[in-house]
């Protein structure tokens, strides 16, 4: 089943229809239902009616009480991840305001105990300069002054030991050069002095490291609830377990491979003496 994220919204009213419309042709009450698969009747009734987006394992386990056959199984199970999942494309963003977005992710980071950062292309806004902010915003059609005010005021979060943080940066999103070599020297000590903060652990993937994966988009998962995937034209979100899971397999596969402490130090500085030799 293929990823339409014009079927992401109405995935949620199918997958609880087809749930209800199963349990009805197995002669089954909500209660009798309930009881098989060790849930409440309460939960299936809000699962059945909408107000519940079940998990995969949710939706296994009502399957495996209905005994569908395997191929419905497998079709279903593939419609519950969908449903677990959320789009929202670059140009809806850009017309409810680049800065609720910021708002979302304020919510998200407070939300959240352990933070986990993939970043294979450009620095993340937490770990950049306030130039370095607003150069990643120039492509934007829509003002961003607020945006970046927002951005900058999200990094006071750093500064919360309550929160551990991993930032995993591969050398091409260090070295990606989108102000003038000058400021991206100030950017590149920016990175080595917050690496030696206590609740956060940053990492540098460096080009030529035996990598099984490649680094193919930005993540961030959020304890071990929720995963964003940023994309050229958009923002997936994972809720699923086996999807979060997925993301925290690879970044410590990832992790395992990274220069971390003063071995990432000493090579943020071969990168700010290559930017000074650059002006």
């Amino acid at each position: 089943m293929t990823l339409d994220p014009e079927q992401l919204a109405q995935s949620k009213n199918d997958l609880a229809e087809t749930l209800k419309e199963l349990r009805k042709r197995a002669g089954l009450s909500g209660d009798r239902l309930a009881r098989r698969c060790a849930m409440s009747q309460s939960k299936i009734s809000k699962i059945e009616t909408g107000r519940t987006t079940p998990s995969v394992v949710d939706v296994e386990r009502i399957l495996t009480a209905l005994q569908v056959p395997r191929d419905l199984l497998v079709e279903i199970t593939a419609l519950a991840r969908i449903a677990n999942t959320e789009w929202e494309d670059k140009r809806s963003s850009w017309r409810r305001g680049l800065d609720k977005r910021q708002t979302e992710l304020a919510s998200l980071e407070a939300a959240a105990a352990e933070l986990r950062y993939f970043l294979p292309s450009m620095i993340t806004g937490l770990l950049a300069t306030p130039e370095y902010v607003r150069a990643s915003l120039a492509h934007s059609p829509v003002d961003t002054s607020r945006t970046v005010a927002k951005k900058l005021e999200r990094q006071a979060i750093l500064y919360d030991v309550s929160k551990s943080f991993t930032f995993l940066l591969t050398e091409q999103a260090i070295k990606w050069a989108i102000v003038p070599p000058s400021a991206m020297v100030v950017q590149v000590d920016r990175l080595a002095s917050l690496s030696r903060l206590p609740n956060i652990r940053l990492g540098v993937l460096r080009n030529g490291t035996p990598l099984v994966r490649g680094p193919l988009n930005t993540f961030t998962v959020y304890d071990s609830r929720l995963a964003t995937v940023e994309t050229f034209t958009g923002r997936l979100v994972f809720r699923d377990s086996k999807d979060v899971a997925q993301h925290l397999e690879i970044f410590e596969m990832y992790m395992s491979r990274a220069l971390f402490g003063d071995d990432a130090r000493a090579f943020l500085d071969e990168c700010a003496r290559s930017f000074l030799h650059d002006f």
